[in-house]
């Protein structure tokens, strides 16, 4: 993590509620920094860093408060530290910063742990912790719908790619966890497809089973008719089976191919060749 000390032009510093910790800002706070800097006294540079999103912009990681204040006592620069993060989460740096001199309400550290695992459900009980100042278990009551939610959604990705006989090292690729995880949740799909196979076999319909376990209808309906032969599969889907002669064909395309391929072509003797279903053979 790097940083740079510099002047900067108020107007082009921001305040991005996607990476700011707080419910609001707090007035008194506001009040008492830019009384200290009426009175002179020396206040540490808010730390910024250039806004993903604008150009010649900068958002702020920590001091809301005295950038507040330097605004009401009529400034035009300050300055800043420009912080490289370096792959460091914006908002639990900010989280992390601002729990030094106030620190966040039971409200304001379960929505930063929330808003943090939704940008990045990778991200430990433990590393979200350090950064908003609470215990492991604390965060892990504050994220465990979303994580339940994370996790199904990987099992999902993980089983249709599974059907695909996708291997293990490529998953975990695209997926961009470790093989290890892939196997772990490779040792699920036997007990997520016996759920699924239950509530089929008690008459539930591959809608309702789909909707119950926020499964994709084709993929309930291959594991409903996964070990069945073609004729079972056709009066499960409700195709029933068509005789040769109710088929529907499309001319094929004009090819410029021999003389006697033209010929059958405009005279219709393809057309009439076709309905008896014999074979038409042409080299484009």
């Amino acid at each position: 993590m790097a940083k740079t000390t510099r002047t900067v032009p108020i107007t082009q510093i921001i305040l991005d509620e996607e990476i700011y910790p707080r419910s609001g800002v707090y007035p008194k706070r506001v009040s008492m920094f830019a009384e200290n800097m009426r009175d002179g006294f020396e206040i540490d540079p808010i730390e910024v860093q250039i806004h993903p999103d604008y150009i010649e912009k900068y958002r702020i990681l920590d001091g809301a408060h005295r950038w507040h204040a330097y605004k009401e006592i009529g400034a035009t620069e300050i300055p800043v530290h420009i912080i490289t993060l370096d792959g460091l989460d914006p908002l639990l740096y900010a989280a992390q910063k601002a729990i030094g001199p106030l620190q966040l309400t039971e409200e304001e550290a379960r929505t930063t742990a929330r808003r943090a695992y939704e940008n990045n459900p990778r991200l430990t009980s433990f590393e979200i912790g350090q950064a908003i100042g609470r215990s492991r278990q604390t965060v892990d009551a504050y994220i465990a719908d979303l994580r339940a939610s994370f996790q199904m959604d990987l099992d999902l990705k993980i089983l249709r790619m599974n059907g695909l006989q996708i291997p293990q090292e490529r998953m975990a690729n695209r997926l961009g966890v470790l093989q290890q995880t892939i196997s772990i949740h490779l040792q699920k799909m036997p007990e997520l497809a016996k759920l699924v196979n239950t509530d089929l076999s008690k008459g539930f319909t591959v809608v309702q089973v789909a909707e119950k376990h926020g499964w994709t209808e084709p993929m309930v309906w291959s594991l409903s008719l996964e070990g069945k032969d073609d004729l079972e599969r056709f009066k499960e889907l409700n195709w029933g089976l068509r005789t040769w002669d109710l088929w529907n064909w499309n001319d094929c395309d004009f090819c410029a191919g021999t003389p006697k391929c033209q010929k059958e072509h405009t005279d219709g003797t393809y057309q009439r060749r076709l309905a008896r279903f014999s074979k038409h053979t042409c080299k484009k």
